[in-house]
Formats: structure tokens, sequence, C-alpha cells
């Protein structure tokens, strides 16, 4: 199965964090796996990758409802960052809510998909083909 160099979680649940850690390490499809327990954490997490000169994340799962920073706010945050191909970095919204404002935010936001949690073997499959391979 072919492999992205790095995905990055952003969500404040630790349960959901093990289990799509676990997910994505059975399905082998990522070199290496960050994780943020918030927007603040996920953009500073970023911000050290670049710096360091280790790029983006292939792909990025972002949940919504989050303290310090929401999936919104990361988005917005985001879009300030002064790095060149932030395009290339596929964003995934990764969530519970079924809120129809939500989901067209977070499309009027960029966010490539919008998926209901839990992250599924078949769902991270179908968003991989789909946006990275």
């Amino acid at each position: 199965m072919k492999k992205v160099k790095c995905i990055l979680l952003v969500d404040d649940d630790e349960t959901t964090n093990i289990i799509n850690e676990m997910l994505i390490t059975d399905m082998d499809i990522a070199e290496h796996l960050l994780q943020a327990r918030n927007g603040k954490e996920g953009i500073e997490l970023l911000e050290k990758k670049f710096q360091q000169e280790q790029g983006l994340p292939d792909l990025i799962l972002l949940d919504i409802n989050m303290p310090v920073m929401d999936g919104f706010a990361f988005l917005e945050a985001y879009q300030q960052l002064d790095f060149p191909d932030k395009s290339a970095a596929i964003i995934v919204m990764l969530t519970t809510s079924l809120n129809p404002s939500d989901v067209e935010r977070a499309k009027n936001a960029g966010v490539a998909d919008y998926i209901n949690k839990p992250l599924t073997e078949q769902s991270l499959q179908e968003i991989l083909e789909k946006h990275v391979w």
C-alpha cells in the first residue's frame, strides 16, 4: 500500500486520537503521525516543522469543537501562515457535528472534505484515494 509522508491529527479527545493512531498505524499508510490537542497546538507544530524544514503534513484531520482554538480558528490561522505550497496539505474536517452550517462553513474555508466520526478504515481509504493519491 502507498504511504504518505506525514499525517497530523488535531483533536482534543485523547480516546479519539488513540483510536485514530491505532487505525493509521495498522493500515501502515504514514511514515510519520503527529498529534495536537487543539488548533493552537496544531499551528505551533506546523510552524516548528516548517522552521526545521520538514515540510507540511500531507493530510490534516481536524476536529471542529476544541478548547483554546477550534477547527475554524485553526483554518483562519493556517491561511495566515507564510508557507509556500500550503495548498499541498489536504485538510479534512473529522467531527461529530452534523450542523449544516458547519459543513457549509468548512467548504467555504477550503476544507477538502467533511467526514463524520468515527474515522474508519474505509473512510480513511476513501479520503486518501480521493484527495492524496
